[in-house]
C-alpha cells in the first residue's frame, strides 16, 4: 500500500493498493489512446417496425473527438427538432473515441445526417426512449504515452508485479505473464475518480458538503473562489479577489467571459438589494443548471464514499469477501457476458452465520461488499465496516438526515460495490490496456494503479 498522489487526497483516495511502483506515463495523448465501447442491454424490434408503435430510431454511433452532449446537440439541429427528443444512455467525452447507443423520437432512418467523424448504425426502433438504466458497462482499450521507466524489462517487470498484486483481490487464478503480453482477472477498488470533482479544481464535493450543512454563502464561496494553481492567471487573480473583498460588481468586472457559471451567480449577488444573507447566496447558487446543483450533492456523497474505502484499506478489512455486519449486494442477472454488474437493489446485510456462505457467493461473482452513497434511506453496515463508515460521518459532521433538502439537492441515497473485477489484458509492446467496468465504475481507478502518476495525466 502507497500513499496516493496529493491531489487524489484531497477527494478520498489515499492509497494505492499496489506496493510496487508505477511505469508513470500519460492516457490520452491522442484521442485514438482512448475507446470506450458501451456494454448495451438495450432491444429494438427491426427497423421496418410501426412508427406508430415504435417511434424511437436506434442507432449505435462511434464519434471521434465528440462530446456527447455536443453530438446531440448538433444531430437535433441538423434534423431540425427538439434536443429534447435525443437520448441516450451514458455520457463520454470527446477526448476519446466512442461507441455508443442513441435514440431519436420520431424520425426515419433516411433522416440521419452524415457529421464529420461519426459512423452511424442503424439498429432498429423501440417503444422508449434510451435510458441511463440501458447502459450495462464499458469496455476500454487505452494506450499509455511516454512512460517515466524507458527500459522494457522494468516496464514489463512493474506491470506484472502490480497485476498479481490487483489480482490477489479477486480470488482468482494468477496473472499470465508472456513475452509481449499480461492476461489475468484484476480486483480495484471502485473509488470515484478525479473527474467526479474536477480534475483541474476539485471543488466539486466541497460546494455539496457546504450545501448539506445548510451554509449557503461557504458553498457559493466555494465555487466561485479558491483559485487552482491548475487555471489561467486571470481566473486565478479573478477567485482571490471575490474572495478577499466579496465585492460583487467589482468581481464581474474581473471575471473572464468564459467562466459563465460564475458570472451568472456574480449578477445574481450584485443585483440583490440589501445584506447578503443565506437566502440571496441561494439564490445565486439557483442561477446553476439544476443537473450541475444536483452533482454537487453526489460528488460529496462520492467523496464520503472514497473516504470510507481509503479507511477500510488502512484496516486492513477485505473488499473481495464480507465481513460479519458487512452490507452486499447481488449480482445483475441480466448483465452482458464476462461483466460482473452489482445490482444494488437487492441489499442483505451480512450476520456471523452467513459469513461464509455469502462469502462463496462473492467468490463466484454473484455478491459484492458494499458502502453506503449516504442519505436519508442509506442503511449503514454492523460490526468493523459499520464502526468506519459512523467514524467518517462523524469527522465530516454528516448524517443521512442532512440530505433531506429541496428540489436537486435532496438524496435518499444508496450503497454501491467497493470492488470491481475485470478480465484485463496488457499488450506491453504497445503498451495498451484492455478491460470492462460497469456503469458508474471509471476507467482512471484501473490506469491509476499501474501509471501512479499526477491524476491530470490519466485523463
Amino acid at each position: 500500500m502507497r500513499d496516493a498522489h496529493p491531489i487524489e487526497r484531497a477527494v478520498g483516495i489515499e492509497h494505492y493498493v499496489a506496493e510496487s511502483p508505477g511505469i508513470g506515463g500519460t492516457v490520452r495523448a491522442d484521442a485514438d489512446d482512448f475507446r470506450v465501447r458501451e456494454l448495451e442491454r438495450f432491444e429494438t424490434k427491426p427497423v421496418d417496425a410501426s412508427p406508430d408503435a415504435y417511434p424511437h430510431l436506434v442507432f449505435r454511433a462511434t464519434l471521434e473527438g465528440w462530446d456527447t452532449n455536443d453530438f446531440a446537440r448538433e444531430l437535433s439541429n441538423q434534423l431540425g427538432v427538439s434536443r429534447e427528443r435525443v437520448s441516450w444512455a451514458g455520457t463520454k467525452d470527446k477526448h476519446a473515441i466512442t461507441t455508443q447507443l442513441f435514440s431519436v423520437y420520431g424520425i426515419d432512418p433516411d433522416a440521419l445526417p452524415t457529421l464529420n467523424r461519426t459512423t452511424v448504425e442503424v439498429l432498429g426502433r423501440s417503444g422508449r426512449a434510451l435510458e441511463f438504466g440501458d447502459l450495462a458497462g464499458n469496455a476500454f482499450e487505452i494506450a499509455v504515452d511516454s512512460p517515466d521507466v524507458t527500459e522494457r524489462r522494468t516496464i514489463e517487470d512493474r506491470l506484472a508485479s502490480i497485476t498479481a498484486e490487483l489480482a490477489a483481490l479477486t480470488a482468482q487464478t494468477d496473472p499470465v505473464v508472456q513475452r509481449g503480453s499480461i492476461e489475468a482477472h484484476v480486483g480495484v477498488l471502485n473509488f470515484f475518480g478525479q473527474q467526479r470533482f474536477g480534475s483541474q479544481r476539485p471543488i466539486t464535493h466541497e460546494v455539496g458538503l457546504e450545501i448539506v450543512r445548510d451554509e449557503w454563502e461557504a458553498a457559493v464561496m466555494a465555487y466561485l473562489g479558491r483559485p487552482s494553481e491548475h487555471e489561467p492567471e486571470d481566473t486565478q487573480e479573478a477567485r482571490a479577489f471575490v474572495e478577499e473583498t466579496h465585492d460583487w460588481s467589482e468581481a464581474l468586472d474581473r471575471f473572464p467571459h468564459r467562466l459563465q457559471y460564475e458570472r451568472s451567480m456574480l449578477h445574481a449577488l450584485a443585483e440583490h438589494d440589501g445584506p447578503t444573507g443565506p437566502a440571496a447566496f441561494q439564490r445565486a447558487l439557483e442561477r446553476l443548471p439544476s443537473n450541475l446543483r444536483r452533482l454537487f450533492v453526489h460528488a460529496a456523497q462520492s467523496f464520503v464514499f472514497n473516504r470510507i474505502l481509503s479507511r477500510r484499506l488502512e484496516q486492513g478489512l477485505p473488499f473481495d469477501r464480507p465481513v460479519a455486519g458487512d452490507v452486499v449486494c447481488f449480482a445483475d442477472r441480466d448483465a452482458p457476458e464476462n461483466l460482473e454488474l452489482p445490482d444494488t437493489d437487492r441489499l442483505q446485510t451480512v450476520d456471523e452465520r452467513r459469513v461464509q456462505s455469502v462469502r462463496r457467493h462473492c467468490e463466484r461473482g454473484r455478491a459484492f461488499v458494499t458502502a453506503p452513497l449516504v442519505g436519508t434511506e442509506t442503511t449503514l453496515a454492523d460490526g468493523e465496516q459499520g464502526a468506519i463508515e459512523r467514524a467518517v460521518l462523524e469527522e465530516l459532521d454528516l448524517e443521512g438526515s442532512d440530505f433531506d433538502l429541496e428540489g436537486e439537492y435532496n438524496s435518499t441515497g444508496t450503497r454501491r460495490a467497493i470492488l470491481v473485477r475485470t478480465p484485463l489484458e496488457i499488450d506491453t509492446d504497445e503498451l495498451t490496456f484492455r478491460f470492462s467496468l460497469p456503469k458508474g465504475s471509471y476507467a482512471t481507478v484501473v490506469m491509476r494503479e499501474y501509471l501512479q502518476t499526477n491524476p491530470l495525466h490519466l485523463g
